[in-house]
């Protein structure tokens, strides 16, 4: 097992068959209804990345560049507990925790009964239990369940995973400069979905750690875990919990230089590079803290491998314009 502190990987301790085939889509009413609840993004050209003095030069931030993007439109929020058990009824889907038998929760957050079932943790973060039974059904291990965070983001999703329930919807994940135009919620170069103060007037405006990391967590904001999915006030375009919260998935695939070199495939409706080891993940955590990850920034970004899955990953869905007289 290895992996940053943001995002542990599973390495070699999970052999990478793809994913079961999903099931029947979700009716044509449900993805039609689905796609007129998501807010619609206007096109344009944005400031893409960031040159934060407290950023992460190997993460790529930078540079700062000019971005254009055709309309889209993306999810308010990111995937509930609630959205994602409709999607497993309905398309039989098993998740790569499920199939592999365990996933990393966080330590502090394992239940009492589960504590018996962790197998392993990650050396360079030993706060990442690898836990048996541990999946989107029971996030903090055997012991405990989904139907009590209904309204909370669904966790311990792979980016497979998180790419077969917006196929079943109708959708798609968003690319990670979709992600990104999107969270600014239309300001440029703010350092936070809302401007540059974490605690504008004192208030706390996203879920993230308080306190000594990782012994102490004061939980000012409310939450020691994930928080409910419109917890907050949502950003000028309406998206909830753009920072903090749990890592999104995005499409593209990581590279920390191929953004960098101005081209028109990195500045005209950019997908990423065309393959690569690990998938972006955008947005920070509950557990980001300034002290040794400052990653709840608008520009910042970091990654992780498709098949892996952890208690502070989730993901919001996007798509494209319906077309004309559909």
């Amino acid at each position: 097992m290895s992996g940053a502190c943001c995002a542990p990987t599973p390495g070699g301790d999970r052999k990478n068959p793809e994913p079961p085939a999903v099931r029947p889509h979700a009716s044509e009413r449900d993805r039609a209804q689905g796609l007129r609840a998501m807010l619609r993004i206007p096109g344009g050209t944005y400031l893409m990345g960031g040159d934060d003095a407290d950023a992460f030069p190997e993460d790529g931030e930078g540079p700062v560049r000019a971005v254009r993007l055709s309309p889209f439109l993306i999810d308010a929020t990111a995937v509930t507990n609630r959205q994602f058990a409709a999607f497993v009824r309905g398309s039989g889907y098993r998740t790569d925790a499920e199939r592999h038998g365990w996933s990393f929760v966080f330590y502090a957050l394992v239940h009492p009964g589960a504590r018996h079932l962790v197998r392993d943790t990650v050396q360079q973060a030993p706060w990442w239990l690898a836990v048996e039974g541990a999946c989107w059904q029971a996030p903090y291990g055997p012991g405990s369940s989904w139907t009590e965070l209904a309204n909370h983001p669904v966790v311990h999703v792979s980016w497979r995973d998180a790419s077969a329930y917006a196929a079943w919807a109708g959708k798609r994940l968003p690319t990670e400069a979709e992600w990104e135009m999107a969270a600014r919620g239309g300001l440029e170069r703010a350092r936070f979905p809302w401007g540059d103060e974490l605690l504008p007037r004192g208030q706390h405006r996203c879920n993230i750690w308080q306190g000594r990391f990782p012994q102490v967590n004061t939980g000012e904001d409310g939450y020691l875990g994930t928080a409910p999915v419109k917890t907050y006030r949502p950003n000028n375009l309406g998206l909830y919990n753009t920072s903090g919260n749990v890592w999104e998935w995005c499409s593209d695939w990581w590279s920390t230089t191929w953004h960098a070199a101005e081209r028109p495939e990195t500045r005209r409706n950019p997908a990423g590079p065309p393959s690569g080891e690990a998938k972006v993940i955008r947005g920070g955590s509950y557990l980001c803290h300034e002290s040794y990850c400052n990653r709840y920034r608008v520009a910042a970004r970091t990654s992780n491998t498709p098949d892996s899955s952890t208690g502070h990953t989730g993901f919001r869905c996007a798509a494209d314009l319906p077309r004309a007289g559909r």
